[in-house]
């Protein structure tokens, strides 16, 4: 029995330890042994063959990893990676001669096309801008052309003289003297008090003066000259001087360019081939488009000056010798170009 010994109340329930009524802990009462039944010891059967006892062994306990001083680096812990070996290739017999031979090509084949670029550049340079055009020889009588215009070789000592010829001649193509007509170089005619000449494609042609009036010995010889269609011709238009009609195309002609970037050549005919004495060169003096610009050559014994708009432009010297000829007109590449106001002054 257990008795709590503030109120002295008694319990018989051995499991109560604290009293029900003020949770004071409970004593045994020692005055009543007598009354305490004995407890019986139960024996549970012996098992005469036990397992063996078994140690436990625990893991040992994982040691973190030192702190790092204050202020050392970081230093990662990590486990490198197998180094990898490539494992050599078998060397194929004759590999590096072939090897050679490929490269020792493509050597030749970057030079060949570099040497091929610099031909191209060189020759689109030195033709510009005629580079699309094929100058062609053509029949300087020219279509319908008046009979007296088939001079004699202007070096032959029995030509006229040219104190026979007269001071001056203006002719502002109000009266038709020069040929017209069409041909397969192109077509020529007059309108508005204009000679109009217009060449075919990738060609040129010339036109030489009437008479020997039109002779330019010692000249002063100028034209005006206007693109009508609005688009140069490619290979130029012009004024010729010294103009053989006996002969295979002889002369010398200054010609204009007046499409973007205007320019100026002089040119020789000489047996029906062209040559560039001048080549192209830009000018700030010759006028654009359909405006109308005055070329002018003043010829003194083997010096020929070429003027545009009244200003110098150029000069050469007849190293051919040509010396006398007709004045003539140029015209190329299928634009139609017309002339007004030819001068000569001796």
């Amino acid at each position: 029995m257990k008795t709590c010994p503030s109120c002295n109340r008694s319990y018989t329930d051995e499991a109560l330890n604290f009293c029900l009524q003020d949770g004071t802990p409970l004593v045994i009462d020692a005055a009543l042994p007598s009354e305490t039944t004995a407890t019986a010891i139960y024996s549970a059967p012996r098992d005469n063959n036990p397992p063996p006892t078994q140690v436990y062994r625990p893991n040992p306990p994982v040691q973190p990893p030192p702190l790092a001083q204050p202020g050392a680096p970081y230093q990662p812990q990590y486990s490198p990676m197998p180094q990898y070996t490539p494992m050599p290739m078998a060397r194929q017999p004759g590999s590096s001669a072939i090897w050679w031979i490929l490269g020792g090509l493509a050597v030749i084949v970057v030079l060949g096309v570099g040497a091929f670029i610099v031909i191209i550049a060189v020759a689109s340079m030195s033709s510009e801008p005629n580079n699309n055009t094929n100058r062609v020889v053509v029949n300087t009588n020219g279509p319908n052309r008046n009979a007296n215009s088939n001079r004699t070789n202007s070096n032959n000592s029995n030509t006229n003289s040219i104190a026979n010829l007269p001071a001056s001649l203006t002719d502002d193509f109000s009266t038709q003297k020069w040929g017209t007509g069409n041909s397969a170089y192109g077509n020529i005619f007059y309108a508005d008090g204009e000679y109009h000449m217009k060449s075919k494609e990738k060609t040129y042609f010339v036109m030489y003066g009437p008479s020997n009036d039109y002779d330019t010995e010692n000249a002063r010889v100028r034209v005006t000259v206007r693109n009508v269609d609005g688009t140069s011709p490619v290979s130029g238009y012009g004024l010729v001087v010294h103009g053989a009609p006996a002969e295979k195309l002889r002369d010398y002609g200054f010609l204009i360019y007046t499409g973007n970037s205007p320019k100026y050549e002089v040119v020789q005919h000489n047996g029906g081939t062209e040559t560039a004495l001048v080549p192209w060169t830009t000018s700030s003096i010759i006028r654009s488009g359909t405006s109308p610009n005055q070329i002018e050559v003043r010829i003194k014994g083997a010096q020929l000056s070429f003027y545009i708009n009244g200003q110098y432009a150029t000069s050469i010297t007849d190293t051919a010798n040509f010396r006398r000829g007709l004045a003539g007109l140029y015209a190329s590449d299928a634009h139609e170009v017309a002339f007004d106001d030819l001068q000569i002054n001796r």
